[in-house]
């Protein structure tokens, strides 16, 4: 029998062909930190997926369970057991990671209730300055960039590693006050309903300051990507979507009562050139709510 070697060739090759295309393509796995001690992950983990919905590139995003200071969360992407992370940006957190440029929450970070004892209220109605502000004491994250612009303004700021602790600090009396973004202390007070702790009626502490994600610097293409996805949302209204839909948002809005607190601004010199500031549709008025 006489074998057409030039036919058995070509369906060899077609073969081929369809078993290459049938092999499926991997996404690359980013991994990322979430705990329930984390008020703001969920929000965070729903960016992040938003902005991945946004662009062709295929990524899977794979959870790292467990409570991570923001020092062991920086430590662990720099050695690449994590893919991104959200913090507060500072000039010392862009030198060693690269900083995707869209605020995730529109600069609500930067506007900061406090969270007091019971019974405090009427210390805190004297306060009509920075020069008032600085005679009580402020509990804060000792890598939280927050306590670096605390600290440049002149005011008393009481550290600790674990953010767990502060709650329990400012029960006890080691400080008078702990400042949260406006999106923040109405459910943490909630969550520790067995402290004595309750949400400052009067004043509001502003500065330039928001959540933004961090990747490796060797990672710059996702950075990118993140930073093409959000964009692109912006754009389309789907990431106004995701910020007024958040619940400690609403909250902030229907319980804050953002239009009428005396409003005691700090400087920020920590912020970089790095930071979009001059981007009016990056950041929102909390009077606007």
């Amino acid at each position: 029998m006489k074998i057409n070697i030039s036919n058995c060739y070509r369906s060899l090759v077609a073969a081929m062909g369809l078993i290459v295309a049938t092999v499926p393509a991997f996404a690359e796995v980013l991994k990322y930190n979430q705990s329930d001690a984390d008020p703001n992950g969920y929000y965070a983990a729903k960016m992040i997926k938003l902005a991945l919905d946004h662009i062709d590139t295929k990524y899977e995003l794979q959870v790292v369970p467990g409570e991570l200071t923001q020092t062991r969360m920086v430590e662990d992407t720099l050695n690449s057991k994590l893919d991104i992370i959200w913090a507060g940006t500072s000039k010392d957190l862009e030198e060693q990671l690269e900083l995707v440029k869209i605020p995730l929450y529109k600069g609500l970070l930067g506007h900061r209730l406090l969270i007091i004892r019971k019974g405090d209220q009427e210390k805190f109605d004297h306060i009509k300055n920075i020069d008032d502000l600085r005679k009580v004491r402020l509990g804060q994250g000792t890598a939280w960039a927050d306590t670096k612009i605390l600290q440049a303004n002149g005011l008393n700021v009481v550290k600790t590693m674990k953010y767990q602790n502060l709650f329990y600090m400012l029960d006890g009396g080691r400080f008078d006050a702990f400042p949260r973004a406006v999106f923040e202390p109405f459910g943490e007070v909630d969550k520790h309903s067995d402290l004595s702790l309750t949400v400052e009626k009067h004043l509001m502490l502003v500065y330039k300051l928001d959540f933004f994600l961090f990747v490796n610097k060797s990672k710059q293409k996702l950075a990118r990507d993140l930073e093409l996805g959000l964009n692109r949302a912006i754009a389309d209204g789907s990431f106004d979507k995701v910020f007024m839909s958040a619940p400690s948002v609403q909250e902030a809005i229907t319980k804050g009562d953002l239009k009428n607190r005396l409003v005691i601004p700090l400087d920020n010199p920590l912020i970089t050139n790095q930071v979009p500031v001059n981007r009016a549709d990056l950041w929102i008025d909390p009077a606007t709510l």
